[in-house]
C-alpha cells in the first residue's frame, strides 16, 4: 500500500487513538504512517468482539444453570480460550477442560485456584461466583 492510500476512517473502535502501519513512500521504501482506523477493519473487529461476548454470555448462562464452573465464565469473560489460558496458567489443556466441569472445581486446592486467579487477575471470591444479570 502506498503512503498515501494509508486509510483515514476515523475507526470508532480505536477510540480516538491512531495505529502505526507500514506503507511504501515515494522512493519505494517502507516507511511508518499513523492511520485513524479502516471502515472494514473497524466491522470486522465488531464482529469478532459480539462472537466473544455472545460466547460470554452464553457461558454466564450456563454456569448459572450449573452445567460448567465459574471458571468457563471467567474465562471467556477476559478474553482466554482453553490454549492461551493453559499457556498463561500452567495447566495442560486437558486439565482445564476438566476444571470446567463444576464437579471438579468445587475440589480444586487452594493452590490451583490461586493459579487461575494470578492468572485472570481477579480474587478467589470472585472466581468462585458469578454476576448477577
Amino acid at each position: 500500500m502506498k503512503k498515501h492510500d494509508v486509510p483515514q476512517d476515523n475507526s470508532k473502535t480505536y477510540q480516538g487513538q491512531n495505529k502505526l502501519v507500514y506503507a511504501v513512500d515515494e522512493s519505494g521504501h517502507y516507511e511508518g504512517v499513523k492511520s485513524s482506523g479502516w471502515e472494514v477493519e473497524s466491522f470486522a473487529t465488531q464482529l469478532a468482539v459480539d462472537y466473544l461476548n455472545e460466547q460470554t454470555n452464553e457461558a454466564l448462562a450456563q454456569a448459572q444453570r450449573g452445567e460448567v464452573s465459574p471458571l468457563a465464565y471467567h474465562m471467556l469473560a477476559r478474553r482466554f480460550d482453553i490454549p492461551t489460558l493453559a499457556g498463561a496458567s500452567g495447566f495442560f489443556q486437558w486439565q482445564i477442560k476438566r476444571h470446567l466441569r463444576p464437579s471438579v472445581f468445587a475440589k480444586l486446592s487452594d493452590k490451583k485456584l490461586n493459579r487461575y486467579c494470578d492468572t485472570l487477575k481477579i480474587s478467589r471470591e470472585a472466581l468462585l461466583t458469578l454476576p448477577s444479570q
